[in-house]
């Protein structure tokens, strides 16, 4: 997948780039319902700045790589508008046909497996217990057969620091430190497109396309807005510290649940 870098013609087109599309195959897609702006079944506003956007198809990703010891193929590396990792298609020896995560360095061309006794190499999925420690790993089991739930965002990556009994200790791209089980599931590589995180989009429009309405501050907004609405002219909070839009403290207060069941499997906490 190529990513586009715009002439700077216009303001608008300063540093933008976008990731060129891809046709994806039929039997691996199918469309999805959005909720109208964020509104509920009474037509409330329950999600902010949400509402417009293109539409989208969503493509079938393969979180559990359950072909086991059936190897695949990459056979292309294509856009996916829903996230912001990109993705391959792989085409099995019993031509079974799917989406996968596309790890960082893979090509096209390249063979991947999934199993038990497989080689430690990029793309290759198989359990923690047989990998060896210091392994870079995403798409991550939490539930064994669940699939991959862990780094999967584009140029996440976690590392196996510690095999102990039941569990295998990770590092997550968070800094958070957890316990999991050994027999669960993940992914050898880093998820494709780092540079996710630094891409411009050049202008506002592009950003409604998203489907992501604009945001302003709460100082600029009515009392009946914001807690920090109102006042006259150019008005200070009028409050100890921030709170959100509800009146709950914001800008740095943890917000976990304290007694959430995975508690017991966290080691340190995220940074």
């Amino acid at each position: 997948m190529a990513t586009h870098l715009y002439k700077t013609s216009t303001p608008s087109t300063r540093n933008r780039t976008i990731d060129r599309k891809s046709n994806p195959r039929n039997h691996l897609i199918y469309g999805q319902h959005h909720c109208g702006k964020g509104r509920n079944g009474r037509g409330i506003i329950t999600a902010r700045h949400r509402g417009g956007g293109h539409k989208r198809l969503y493509r079938k990703i393969d979180f559990r790589r359950n072909e086991k010891d059936i190897s695949g193929r990459i056979v292309t590396i294509e856009y996916d508008p829903n996230r912001n990792a990109s993705i391959c298609l792989i085409h099995y020896g019993d031509g079974e046909k799917r989406y996968i995560l596309h790890p960082r360095g893979a090509i096209i061309g390249d063979t991947i497996v999934s199993g038990t006794e497989v080689p430690i190499a990029m793309g290759n999925a198989l359990a923690l217990t047989d990998m060896p420690l210091g392994t870079a790993i995403h798409n991550i089991e939490i539930t064994v057969g669940k699939g991959g739930q862990l780094a999967r965002a584009g140029g996440t990556v976690a590392k196996l620091i510690a095999k102990e009994g039941k569990s295998a200790t990770l590092r997550l791209p968070s800094g958070e430190v957890r316990l999991i089980s050994k027999n669960c599931l993940a992914t050898v590589g880093q998820v494709s497109n780092v540079g996710a995180k630094l891409k411009s989009l050049g202008r506002a429009g592009s950003k409604c396309w998203l489907g992501k309405r604009p945001v302003v501050r709460g100082v600029v907004m009515n009392p009946v807005d914001h807690p920090h609405g109102g006042g006259e002219g150019k008005a200070p909070i009028g409050k100890k510290k921030p709170v959100t839009p509800w009146g709950h403290p914001t800008l740095g207060r943890r917000s976990r649940k304290r007694k959430k069941y995975s508690d017991t499997f966290i080691l340190r906490r995220r940074k």
